[in-house]
Formats: C-alpha cells, sequence, structure tokens
C-alpha cells in the first residue's frame, strides 16, 4: 500500500511540474503597461539616409553602432559601407564595410570592442558568414563558408545573430522566414573551433522556428527570440532548455542589459490566421521586463510613421543610462527613445 501511495504521489508531483512547465510556456501576451519613454525626433546626422535598418549595438562608451543594407537594391553590388558608428548625441564617427556583405543582418559589439556581424544570404560566392571585426574594420575571425548554404557543422543557412558567451564562447543563430533554414544554434570557441549543435526547426520545446536574435544575461543564460514560434526561449550553454515566455510578444529583437533588464521588440504581431506573423491578442511595440522573473513592466508603441503598412522597428541596444535604440527594416530608421 505504501509503494502505491509513493507512485501515486510521484506522478502527482510529476504531472504538477509538467502542468507548470506548460503554463510557464503558454503565459499571455501584456498589452498593459507603462511606457516612461519619449522619442528624440533627428537625433542621427548621417551622410547619407538611411537604408533598411535590422541591427543596432552599443559600445562601452555609450557610442551606438548600426548594420543597414547599404540602399534599396541591397548590398551585394553595392560600394555603400553599411557599417556605422555614431555618437549618443547623432555624429558619425565611422562609417565602413563597402564590398563585404551580402545581407546584413545583425551587429554585436563585444566586451573588447570587436565588431560582430552576421551575413544572412549566399550570393556571387559570398554570405552567410558571421564575422569579428576589430574597432578599424579588419577581419580578425570568419566563420562559415563564403557564399555556402547546407546543413553541415562548417556552413550556415541564414545566419541570423551571433551572441558572445562570458569565457568568450561563440552562439550563432540560424534560419529565417519564410524558409526557416536549420532553425538551430551553433557554438564554436573563441578560436572558432565548433563545439555543438542544438534546436532544429519545429514547435515543440527546445525547437526554433527563425530564431531572429540570439543574447546572455549576466547568468549565462542565451536568450533566444524564437519569432515565428512567437515567444522568447531560455538555454543553459549546453542547450538544455529551460524555460519559454510569449508575455514579451512576437520578438524580432531582444537585448538585455547589465541588470538583467530584458527589452523585446514586437514588429510582426498580428490576427492573421494561416499567415507566419499570425500572433492574434498581441499588440506591437516594445516590451521591457525582468530576465530573472519574465515579468513584464513596460511597453512602449511603435513610433509614427508615413506609411500604415510599415512595420515597427526589430533591433534594439539600450545604453548605460537606459537610452533606447531601435532600428527599423521597411521604415528605414533608427529610433532614440529618452526617459522622461
Amino acid at each position: 500500500m505504501r509503494a502505491k501511495l509513493t507512485r501515486l504521489g510521484f506522478a502527482l508531483l510529476t504531472t504538477g511540474a509538467i502542468a507548470g512547465a506548460a503554463q510557464a510556456q503558454t503565459t499571455e501576451c501584456v498589452n498593459d503597461a507603462p511606457n516612461p519613454y519619449h522619442l528624440v525626433a533627428d537625433w542621427a546626422h548621417t551622410t547619407r539616409p538611411w537604408a533598411s535598418t535590422n541591427s543596432v549595438s552599443v559600445d562601452s562608451k555609450d557610442n551606438v553602432w548600426v548594420f543597414d543594407r547599404c540602399e534599396d537594391a541591397g548590398c551585394s553590388a553595392s560600394k555603400v559601407a553599411p557599417i556605422w558608428q555614431l555618437t549618443p548625441d547623432g555624429k558619425v564617427l565611422k562609417n565602413f564595410g563597402a564590398g563585404m556583405f551580402i545581407q546584413p543582418h545583425a551587429i554585436l559589439i563585444d566586451k573588447d570592442g570587436n565588431i560582430w556581424v552576421t551575413d544572412g544570404q549566399p550570393k556571387d560566392g559570398r554570405g552567410n558568414q558571421v564575422f569579428k571585426l576589430s574597432p578599424d574594420g579588419k577581419v580578425r575571425l570568419t566563420l562559415g563558408m563564403a557564399g555556402q548554404t547546407g546543413t553541415g557543422l562548417d556552413v550556415f543557412n541564414q545566419p541570423t545573430s551571433v551572441a558572445i558567451a562570458p569565457n568568450g564562447d561563440i552562439f550563432v543563430a540560424e534560419g529565417h522566414a519564410p524558409t526557416f533554414g536549420n532553425s538551430r544554434i551553433m557554438k564554436f570557441d573563441k578560436t572558432g573551433k565548433f563545439l555543438l549543435t542544438f534546436g532544429h526547426l519545429g514547435p515543440n520545446e527546445g525547437e526554433f522556428k527563425s530564431p531572429h536574435v540570439i543574447a546572455f544575461d549576466t547568468q549565462g543564460r542565451l536568450f533566444v527570440a524564437d519569432r515565428s514560434n512567437s515567444r522568447v526561449d531560455i538555454f543553459d550553454q549546453n542547450g538544455k532548455f529551460i524555460a519559454a515566455w510569449k508575455q514579451f510578444g512576437r520578438p524580432s529583437g531582444l537585448f538585455i542589459d547589465r541588470n538583467d533588464r530584458l527589452y523585446v521588440t514586437d514588429s510582426e504581431s498580428e490576427d492573421a490566421p494561416g499567415k507566419d506573423t499570425n500572433n492574434p491578442g498581441c499588440k506591437r511595440g516594445l516590451r521591457s521586463g525582468s530576465a530573472k522573473t519574465g515579468k513584464v513592466d513596460l511597453l512602449i508603441p511603435p513610433p509614427p510613421v508615413s506609411d500604415p503598412r510599415l512595420p515597427p522597428p526589430e533591433g534594439v541596444a539600450v545604453d548605460s543610462h537606459g537610452n533606447i535604440y531601435v532600428g527599423a527594416v521597411q521604415a528605414k530608421q533608427v529610433y532614440k527613445y529618452v526617459k522622461n
């Protein structure tokens, strides 16, 4: 009898744990939260108009880095430089990288000032690679095979984002709508040696559908903007699944500051059954809250646009003063928000 009761208790505990995990993954999108920020008009003074701006980053001096797509026809045949460094008040310090990329997708400045960028499409023997650059644009490390696509461990299929672990290990996300590619995370050591890969295309726990951006919190956990699954996924550095959060909306971009505040941009949520962007009952905008607890306590609505069909920003980065920079692809703008 005691054995039966023990087994029953274990079954109830297991069921409860599973139910708790399921509940954590079905948290509703937060649509009601304060907005303590305002938009700064015309803050950037660039030498040419922005092209599509998917990604932004900040360095240790609060300078802003932007990776845009050269011009309307893209970067593949362009002589325009897509990597920008600007001061917080919008003065251009650097602009380089002409002729290097096919489709700029992500930019990250690491703690040592290195520039990490992903080139998300292959063409004419270029693209589908991840680069580590010096602050003046010299190539220090290259991952992936130029212009090649595949499922092997030495090639990428639409690399979308890169994140650097505290020990220097390199994590690369790959897979983008509408084809979704490998939809996996690749891990390398600081020299570029392959270590492991985890995840594949799918809707279930530990699976991805276009992991659009990745970032680490102060605990070394990897946060994934699993955009086409409309959730933020959390993993340890060995690929063990920890949690999935839907309260931050459908994530196109995410950023985690040194206080473990999580910022997530939702540029696509809509009530559109049958479409990849379907995420009913969720407003577009920028949500922020605790990366430790998952509580959302801030919601910035989309900025005004010239055409209502233009989606809100995707890329997001935050400086040491809490100023927020967001990049909008179709609107071709980099917006700056400061606290009221």
